[in-house]
């Protein structure tokens, strides 16, 4: 087991590394959520003048912007990879192909909250509304595994097609969709100062589709890496 953790860290550490080099990934994520978040404010001139009204929008618009910027992320760390050639020398690697899915997916997930960490304040002064509530940190993170998760494994799948930026998309989002929708009922309820029961159903929902987007890529990421 800890031969296994280190190969997962190893892959992990491999891509902190490269990611702190180049900023590949970061930069694109963080510029691209910024300017989703400034065309939101731009595209309401005006309507969002009440805090109420905020509330209604500003849930749905935040996780527009950590979906797009997740999956351009999850787009760049696979064809980064292919673009360099590494990707056939970490697939040689004498690693469990499982390993080598767990390292990438945590690196992803990283860089994705640190995305969102950035952002979700930036959000909030943009459009004038408090973003702080401590119970929305679980929600964020529980949205943002399930993304990690099964957007690594549809990453993995895209990278060897010609359709790689399309297909990627159109995989995960047709996935993911469920889990955006109760990430941002959620939110809109923590935001609108409701209680935690209120969100209860959505959490455990979240987090049963977090399991699964779990289990299922640790059994197809070899398979999908070999085809």
């Amino acid at each position: 087991m800890g031969n296994y953790l280190r190969k997962v860290w190893a892959v992990f550490s491999k891509d902190v590394r490269a990611e702190l080099r180049t900023k590949d990934i970061f930069s694109a994520m963080f510029v691209f959520s910024l300017l989703a978040t400034l065309v939101f404010a731009f595209a309401l001139p005006g309507k969002l003048m009440e805090p109420k009204e905020v509330a209604g929008v500003a849930p749905g618009l935040l996780w527009v912007a950590y979906t797009f910027s997740g999956v351009l992320g999850l787009n760049r760390s696979f064809i980064v990879e292919k673009d360099r050639g590494s990707l056939e020398g970490l697939l040689l690697a004498p690693a469990d192909r499982s390993a080598i899915y767990l390292g990438k997916m945590l690196s992803n997930l990283t860089f994705m909250v640190l995305v969102e960490m950035l952002i979700t304040p930036i959000f909030g002064v943009v459009f004038n509304y408090s973003m702080w509530n401590p119970l929305l940190i679980p929600v964020v993170l529980l949205g943002t595994l399930g993304f990690a998760e099964i957007g690594t494994l549809f990453a993995a799948m895209a990278v060897n097609t010609r359709a790689r930026e399309v297909l990627l998309p159109v995989l995960f989002f047709s996935i993911m969709l469920p889990v955006i929708i109760a990430a941002a009922n959620a939110t809109t309820a923590l935001l609108s100062n409701r209680p935690i029961e209120d969100i209860a159903g959505q959490l455990q929902f979240i987090t049963i589709f977090d399991i699964i987007f779990l289990a299922l890529p640790v059994l197809l990421f070899e398979l999908v890496v070999e085809e």
